[in-house]
């Protein structure tokens, strides 16, 4: 696709649009999801895209912020535009002018008053353990590797008890609103291959809040913290006392979940990229 083909398919309707897009990103490169000052984030790569498609200049939302380094499977975002390019086309275009490292999923015209944040009725993280006794090579990037053996029965234990609503400001640095959150799911599960996976769900959580509960959660597992010191953490509300933080590069944002809304596979042309 030419940059004068894409000009001349975007004709300009004069109505405008929102469009929902599904992305999936390796987040090693960027400074963060959102704009940045000192580096390259996953907005300003997205924002770039739409622009070259559509010769337009249009500001990207996100459903949920993600730090330096971390991954995506299910982020959402959404644009305005008044392209006439159907969803299958600004599909496929965008992951024509994408970098490799981040890729557009699915593509669906929204609703304009759709917000990917507030409308949001759940949020989904995966974080990623390696737990062989070597380092890996091509998951150097995409998960935390700790090689003494964990205690996945005592972090599994733990984690049970973070979940429900508590107040969680010792899981976050200093907060200016509420830090009291819900949280539906906090598990962890031992897999196939060495790898240990942290699964949590809630409608929001503050920043650092999964980060700041794994690394405890591994501490537990190496025998250096008991589970009743984690319910205490839990229980302090004091800022940016549980800790340590797990390094970013194995969390995952995995999916973002809507009422009476799916998010599924771009419509018309299946082969959309």
């Amino acid at each position: 696709m030419t940059g004068d083909a894409t000009a001349a398919a975007a004709v300009v309707g004069g109505k405008s649009r929102r469009f929902a897009l599904v992305l999936e990103y390796d987040g090693t490169a960027y400074s963060g999801s959102q704009l940045q000052q000192n580096g390259p984030s996953i907005q300003s790569g997205l924002e770039a895209a739409i622009n070259n498609l559509t010769a337009e200049q249009s500001r990207a939302a996100f459903a949920g912020r993600t730090d330096a380094g971390v991954h995506a499977l299910g982020q959402v975002a959404s644009f305005v535009t008044e392209s006439a390019l159907a969803p299958h086309e600004i599909h496929r275009g965008l992951n024509h002018f994408l970098p490799q490292d981040i890729v557009v999923r699915s593509a669906n015209e929204m609703p304009l008053d759709f917000d990917p944040r507030r409308h949001a009725v759940s949020r989904r993280y995966r974080y990623r353990i390696d737990n062989r006794p070597s380092r890996p090579v091509l998951d150097r990037n995409r998960v935390w590797h700790i090689a003494r053996p964990l205690d996945v029965t005592a972090m599994a234990s733990a984690a049970v008890r973070l979940q429900g609503d508590h107040d969680f400001a010792a899981f976050a640095p200093p907060f200016d609103a509420s830090t009291a959150r819900t949280l539906n799911r906090c598990e962890v599960n031992g897999e196939v291959g060495g790898e240990i996976a942290v699964e949590f769900q809630a409608r929001a959580f503050l920043p650092h809040q999964v980060r700041r509960t794994v690394g405890p959660l591994v501490e537990i597992g190496l025998g250096r913290m008991t589970e009743d010191e984690l319910v205490m953490l839990r229980d302090s509300a004091q800022p940016s006392t549980a800790g340590p933080a797990a390094p970013a590069c194995g969390l995952y944002l995995v999916e973002v979940k809507y009422e009476g809304l799916e998010l599924g596979p771009t419509t018309g042309n299946e082969n959309a990229g």
